[in-house]
């Protein structure tokens, strides 16, 4: 079954990501307590998704020792290819989500990991930007289906 293994979440932009075991999420604002927390925050900045599965690949491949939330993303998913799920909908526990468009990896992300070949390994795998369509807590564990 697909799950949340991991939730993260930060206040300030540059900081680090803190692991927390779960978040309030508030429709159309995002994260309670994340830096895109705000009245009005767009679509595609309210809640982030990353597959474990592609992180694991990495440090297999590239013999690397990276954490899930290092990768900067809110959610961290298991069991589920996240790429197929752009325009639909999904269920996080109690929590709707609209999935809007791929996460690409940025220069910044693969600055701060210091390895050169972060943009091209993630380009596609990256994860997902989503929409919360209705307030509630999201937490570790939670499953994920398609609705």
């Amino acid at each position: 079954m697909s799950k949340i293994i991991e939730i993260g979440i930060t206040k300030e932009s540059n900081k680090k990501i803190e692991k927390v075991k779960s978040i309030e999420v508030v429709a159309g604002k995002g994260i309670k307590g994340d830096r895109y927390f705000h009245d009005v925050t767009e679509k595609r900045k309210q809640l982030t998704l990353i597959e474990s599965e592609n992180i694991d690949y990495y440090n297999k491949t590239f013999n690397t020792n990276f954490t899930y939330l290092e990768f900067r993303r809110n959610l961290v998913t298991q069991n589920i290819q996240l790429n197929d799920l752009i325009g639909k909908t999904l269920s996080i526990g109690e929590i709707k989500i609209k999935a809007h468009d791929l996460c690409n990896p940025c220069k910044p992300l693969q600055e701060k990991l210091g390895k050169d070949n972060i943009i091209k390994e993630f380009l596609g795998k990256a994860g997902l930007r989503c929409e919360i369509l209705n307030s509630g807590t999201i937490k570790t564990g939670d499953n994920i289906k398609i609705i």
